[in-house]
């Protein structure tokens, strides 16, 4: 992967991830003083929860687009929306047209992590996507270390409006960085596919249903506990639905191979992305710890999942699928029950803290391993298709369970159960995670 062939493939690429991350949790930092600055209070969840509808989208549409005409010009588009929407907020004289920028933002992230999936393999050889995945991986974790702390310090000296113009100007250098070894890049071997537009729409009614599951927890709030979980119901019975074109057959039913492994990614992001917007809210709420200190589990947890993305990427073939997928889902699985358990059994903080990081080397070992197996999995004519709906499991998976959880938290508000409910839940889908983990396949089954 860092041959001169490709070398420059390789920065530009990560690159482009640590971003796409970077930009995340940036806005995490920001948003307050965007909103105050604005007067926003009323849109700030629309900010966060409408990129990850619109990137669904994106993913469906540079799916296709990459399987029928290769990865080189949905790539290109993605950057575009992505720098367009950043430049957007840089510039934003309100909130609305700040969320505005955001939405194209999500277009345009969701579209280029599928993209770049299908660049990695077109460029790579199948013997390198294993390095390559655990670099993305990293490059997605890393950001954690230093994002919070780089936008904090960028607001504070200079102003939040140059946190999105400085992403907007490095995403153009890496896309530079690339762009030459695209040039040979052939098309894709997938003919016109008719079923396209009915996906797009799919895609649409997805998105609309995961907002307003986001939303759930405020109805609860202002309206009625019922109205909140009426509302939920709805959108997660849509969300089946409408979310079944976009995965493989039989993917719900746990079939063996692709569907196993696309299923298995969206319930390890429910559970960890889940149980991680809980784990320093704990720290402050019940040991009163300050909200930089309360980020330690966080860190550790991305130090491991760093570490453990590594020996994946190198040693996956040898330590063999279904060997990562049970100790994976065990070192996730002991740190969500570790966090329940400290809350019932008045534990001390350092429990929580140490085991957490358990649930980064769990998931270090299983992301990059489930998108190798993808790649493998696939030919040139549904690379695109394939990988966009390994993100779209990843996404939906996660907006899902967090809203569900948000939910749920509020209800039992006041009666104590709630951190041990949201991190039960945690724990379940850890073990529900299990029985695709079982059914993906081995190394000798692969295209």
């Amino acid at each position: 992967m860092w041959e001169p062939s490709v070398a420059w493939v390789t920065v530009g690429a990560t690159s482009l991830i640590f971003l796409a991350a970077l930009t995340s949790l940036a806005l995490t930092t920001v948003m307050p003083v965007v909103s105050a600055s604005l007067d926003g209070d009323a849109l700030y969840a629309l900010a966060f929860s409408g990129t990850l509808a619109t990137g669904v989208i994106g993913m469906v549409a540079a799916g296709a687009w990459s399987d029928r005409s290769g990865p080189v010009l949905p790539l290109y588009t993605a950057v575009a929306l992505f720098t367009a929407g950043l430049a957007i907020d840089a510039v934003a004289p309100t909130m609305e047209l700040l969320v505005l920028g955001r939405l194209i933002t999500g277009l345009g992230s969701g579209a280029q992590v599928v993209a770049l999936y299908v660049v990695v393999a077109r460029v790579y050889a199948p013997a390198l996507h294993g390095r390559v995945m655990a670099a993305f991986s990293a490059a997605w974790v890393v950001p954690s270390l230093v994002g919070p702390f780089l936008a904090g310090l960028v607001t504070e000296h200079l102003h939040w409006r140059w946190v999105f113009a400085g992403l907007a100007a490095l995403t153009v250098v890496a896309i530079a960085m690339i762009a030459p070894r695209l040039r040979g890049l052939h098309g894709g071997e997938g003919e016109h596919d008719p079923g396209v537009g009915r996906r797009l729409l799919f895609a649409v009614v997805v998105a609309a249903a995961a907002l307003a599951l986001g939303l759930t927890g405020e109805l609860a709030e202002s309206v009625a506990p019922a109205a909140g979980w009426a509302t939920a119901a709805a959108a997660l019975a849509v969300i089946g639905v409408a979310i079944l074109p976009l995965l493989p057959r039989r993917t719900l039913r746990i079939g063996r191979g692709l569907p196993s492994v696309i299923l298995m990614r969206g319930l390890i992001a429910g559970s960890l992305f889940g149980a991680e917007v809980y784990v320093p809210y704990l720290l402050i709420d019940r040991f009163g710890f300050s909200p930089a200190w309360a980020g330690l589990g966080l860190t550790a947890a991305a130090i491991a999942w760093a570490l453990s993305s590594h020996v994946s990427g190198r040693h996956g073939d040898r330590i063999g699928n279904t060997r990562i997928a049970v100790i994976g889902v065990a070192l996730l699985l002991i740190a969500t029950a570790a966090c329940a358990i400290t809350v019932v059994l008045s534990l001390p903080p350092v429990v929580p803290i140490l085991l957490w990081s358990c649930a980064g080397f769990g998931m270090g070992l299983m992301y990059p391993r489930l998108t190798v197996l993808t790649l493998a999995y696939s030919t040139n004519a549904d690379q695109g298709f394939n990988s966009s709906a390994l993100q779209i499991s990843d996404s939906v998976g996660a907006s899902a369970t967090i809203a569900v959880m948000g939910l749920a938290f509020t209800a039992l508000h006041g009666t104590g159960a709630g951190f041990p409910v949201v991190f039960a839940i945690a724990s379940l889908l850890a073990v529900l995670a299990l029985a695709p983990g079982l059914r993906m396949g081995h190394a000798h089954e692969l295209k």
